[in-house]
């Protein structure tokens, strides 16, 4: 995701996606596998940004919720490590666990050569 979320549900719409391909193996033949990751690039990593008033300000949950349900589902999250610093932000700033609601996944801070280099791993991409 390359843009903010605030005000926008396209943000929310591509965790939503991420999410529900982790339901789909039901539906799957033998020896077919589903894996999703999600990158935050660009503005999008304001997504990731830690205690978000989305349903005081918005009426409606915050894309940092949905960034905890990914989590919750194992979906592999990263978020690029140089644009975060472009904004002034470290790890610190942001979610980067679901740990209160019993999630054991950890969103992954990487350089923009990690992400690119899973994009291009991808049979399938969705670009939000």
């Amino acid at each position: 995701m390359q843009r903010p979320g605030y005000k926008s549900e396209n943000p929310k719409l591509a965790l939503t996606h991420a999410i529900a391909s982790q339901s789909v193996e039901i539906y799957l033949d033998d020896d077919d596998e589903v894996t999703c990751d999600v990158a935050f690039i660009g503005d999008g990593v304001l997504n990731c940004i830690k205690d978000q008033k989305a349903l005081d300000n918005y009426q409606f949950n915050s894309t940092e919720s949905h960034v905890k349900m990914g989590l919750l589902c194992d979906l592999n999250i990263l978020v690029c490590k140089e644009d975060l610093e472009n904004y002034g932000l470290s790890e610190s700033d942001i979610v980067m666990n679901a740990e209160e609601m019993g999630g054991d996944m950890d969103v992954k801070v990487v350089p923009y050569e990690e992400i690119t280099k899973m994009m291009e791993e991808m049979k399938h991409l969705l670009f939000f």
